[in-house]
């Protein structure tokens, strides 16, 4: 019997939070004992396609248990995710909630979920970040991702319906790489009146666009639209500790919101729900399976239930909950009139507004 083999395919590996999610991913593998291949898209739909294509069309003994996949567009490929499953093969979507995983859970023989932050939330707490910067209002420019995806769409819903009515927005596309941001604000700049409009505040969906677009304002001809530039607050989201974390504590960034990485929580939904299944159908459900761990070397018990379908169910809801229930961290937030509001969001997590970012409780 094959070992348990999961392909991770990912937007790009130009961006901090998506080798987050690979390194989370190679945790959960190592420690439940999987073997995983990571493949990056370069951020175009084709190119996702064809891999995992050509991954579900590959010799049985090559072919992978599972897929767990980041869509670069907005369809998360529902022809392929057919195909997998048609191929017996595990499917997770990371970042999105595609409305074919409903028909593909009532014939599948094999794990379909979906793994997701909660997105609007994120976009809410940008525009609390901005209501304690700005209390009077003003203009921002934000930076979104690609506007095809779940994770751009829904960070722009939470945003705009949080935002007070007299703020003001311009928006500009990027890709979620900070590449891609300096384009956005380059071509911006061009025009006519753009560049001498007055912004309050650079508001970016993640880490990366913000410090793009700062690098670029930084490196302006014109020393007094520089220094107009660099005294705007700038704010990101993904937050991990040697990027976004250390822009904030290096004074880079204004402040950021910490998202935990899911694909490694797929990755042990992905194994837990096909131990479940092979028990099922060898008519060993109630029996105790077990899981070792080879980074660790304990082995785990879990004990399933006869029913599989709801199993899957409450497996999927509860990865849901979880990752949901741990996004809404903010991060370095210098604010006098925030620092002493504190709000509890969740049972794992709190909202929280520190002049200091090191002093961030864990997360």
């Amino acid at each position: 019997m094959k070992n348990f083999r999961v392909l991770l395919s990912l937007i790009t590996q130009y961006n901090d939070f998506q080798l987050e999610q690979a390194a989370s991913a190679r945790l959960a593998a190592q420690d439940l004992g999987a073997e995983l291949e990571i493949v990056y898209a370069d951020s175009d739909t084709i190119t996702q396609s064809t891999q995992l294509l050509r991954a579900i069309q590959a010799d049985e003994l090559l072919r992978p248990s599972a897929i767990v996949f980041e869509p670069v567009g907005g369809t998360a490929l529902p022809q392929v995710a057919r195909a997998a499953v048609a191929a017996g093969i595990g499917w997770a979507v990371l970042n999105a909630e595609p409305s074919y995983l409903t028909e593909l859970r009532a014939s599948a023989r094999t794990p379909v979920f979906a793994v997701n932050s909660d997105h609007k939330e994120i976009g809410r707490l940008q525009a609390k970040q901005v209501a304690a910067l700005l209390p009077r209002g003003g203009n921002i420019l934000c930076i979104q991702g690609p506007s095809e995806t779940t994770a751009a769409k829904d960070r722009a819903i939470g945003l705009q319906s949080a935002l007070a009515s007299n703020t003001q927005v311009t928006i500009l596309k990027g890709q979620w790489t900070e590449e891609s941001a300096a384009r956005c604000v380059t071509s911006w700049l061009k025009l006519t009146a753009s560049g001498k409009s007055r912004i309050d505040a650079v508001v970016a969906q993640n880490d990366a666009m913000a410090i793009g677009a700062r690098k670029l304002f930084s490196g302006l001809s014109d020393l007094e639209e520089r220094d107009r530039w660099m005294r705007v607050p700038y704010l990101g989201v993904d937050g991990l500790a040697k990027t976004g974390q250390a822009w904030v504590r290096d004074g880079l960034l204004t402040a950021t919101i910490v998202v935990p990485a899911i694909a490694g929580q797929a990755i042990r939904g992905e194994l837990h729900a096909s131990v479940l299944r092979s028990a099922v159908f060898r008519g060993e459900a109630s029996e105790t399976c077990k899981i070792k761990s080879t980074r660790t070397g304990e082995t785990r018990h879990h004990v399933f239930w006869r029913r599989p379908q709801q199993t899957f169910f409450l497996l999927w809801r509860s990865l849901v909950f979880f990752s949901r229930s741990r996004v809404v961290i903010e991060y370095g937030l210098r604010s006098n009139r925030a620092r002493s509001s504190r709000k509890v969001h969740g049972p794992s997590s709190r909202l929280a507004w520190k002049n200091h970012g090191p002093d961030l409780c864990p997360h």
